[in-house]
């Protein structure tokens, strides 16, 4: 338990992170990934070379320093963190790695005069009090997977029993269970961790369930990015081959509403809208529909996506390109999504549930616009690719 005095020692720090905290979280991935490769398959390598883990996490631990008196108002920040961890398998033996590894960066680089030992004494004790939130509710989440039906603790060992192009880029894998049994239902928008061995490597990611839960298979749909290790593993295997899969997890999650529900996506953040876009259309709320691509060619599910609005009267759907070759598809916007073109694509009443996701800059103009179009920032949600961060 924090005593007051170290309170008020995490809280002075808050400066110092506003102003270097990036340096010092970059400092600890080396220290902790350089010393210790077991944790090294819980962290994306691509991340850590752009910078976004070392951000997200300084961003995380400055969140966590300013309101270490009221944690309660870290809202959504924890349960996104912990749903994380939960779908990449962080267990309680590797907090004292990352503690450890922590409280020496703090020291090397504030140095020893501002990171005295009465500093690092608050700081270990302020670490051990998240270690410990955390590492309850992933337990809670742990144990309530195993005992549902279909579900499961740790690693289960899944099938590709098929393998579905969907555009230029993105490929569709059905995975079912190699022992034949059950599979945990998911909430449309959660994702599952995959772990796989690439040239005697461990590496685990996250992707998105395209699919709406049917209890028999899981249907991930992943692009291949040009350099991406896994990526360009997982579009390389074939089907019949196996890999490791963890529960799904996720609190990005459609929310039951009857208020007019809109999905905007761009890219492959078409993923988990799909899965929305199934669950929505099984109750009489109105869906708009709206998806940008570069192009028709990277442009996934756009047969599927127009199947369900001829069977569904509720779902209008938008598509807008960035450019637009002549005998391509018709999209109904050419360019980005504007503020206007927006407007005339929503409803007219802006008392709706707004989701959307994709790429940071698409999903921070999405935000401004929809702000400014009047749609409540309440009744907006959003979900990041990689590691959390602020969305400004």
């Amino acid at each position: 338990m924090l005593c007051a005095e170290q309170r008020a020692l995490i809280k002075a720090t808050v400066p110092l992170l506003e102003s270097g905290g990036e340096a010092l979280t970059a400092h600890f991935y080396r220290l902790m990934l350089s010393e210790h490769p077991e944790v090294r398959p819980l962290f994306n390598q691509a991340h850590q070379a752009s910078g976004d883990q070392s951000r997200a996490l300084a961003n995380g631990v400055l969140m966590y320093a300013k309101h270490i008196d009221q944690l309660e108002q870290l809202g959504g920040l924890v349960s996104q963190i912990v749903n994380k961890h939960v779908a990449l398998q962080v267990l309680p033996e590797h907090y004292p790695i990352v503690g450890s590894c922590l409280l020496r960066a703090i020291r090397e680089v504030l140095g020893s005069e501002v990171a005295t030992d009465e500093v690092i004494a608050a700081w270990a004790a302020a670490y051990q009090q998240l270690a410990d939130i955390l590492i309850g509710t992933e337990e809670q989440i742990y144990s309530a997977t195993e005992e549902a039906p279909g579900g499961w603790r740790g690693a289960r060992r899944f099938r590709i029993a098929r393998k579905v192009s969907e555009s230029a880029e993105i490929t569709s894998f059905y995975l079912q269970p190699e022992d034949g049994g059950a599979v945990l239902a998911h909430k449309p928008g959660q994702y599952i961790g995959l772990r796989l061995d690439i040239d005697g490597q461990e590496v685990r990611r996250n992707y998105s369930l395209s699919a709406a839960s049917n209890g028999s298979e899981y249907r991930i749909s992943v692009k291949r990015e040009n350099g991406g290790l896994v990526s360009n593993a997982l579009h390389a295997m074939s089907e019949g081959e196996t890999l490791e899969l963890f529960a799904p997890a996720g609190d990005f999650t459609l929310e039951p509403s009857d208020k007019p529900l809109v999905l905007i996506s761009g890219g492959v953040g078409i993923t988990p809208t799909l899965a929305m876009l199934e669950e929505a259309l099984r109750t009489s709320r109105p869906v708009h529909f709206i998806h940008c691509a570069r192009n028709a060619g990277v442009h996934a599910f756009r047969n599927a996506v127009d199947a369900l609005a001829e069977r569904h009267g509720q779902l209008k759907r938008f598509y807008c390109y960035e450019e637009h070759q002549g005998d391509d598809a018709e999209p109904d916007g050419i360019g980005l999504l504007t503020e206007e073109r927006l407007a005339s694509w929503l409803p007219r009443e802006r008392d709706v549930d707004a989701y959307f996701l994709g790429p940071k800059p698409f999903m921070a103009a999405i935000r401004r616009q929809l702000k400014a179009l009047g749609v409540p920032e309440q009744q907006t949600r959003y979900e990041f690719f990689g590691p959390a961060a602020a969305l400004e």
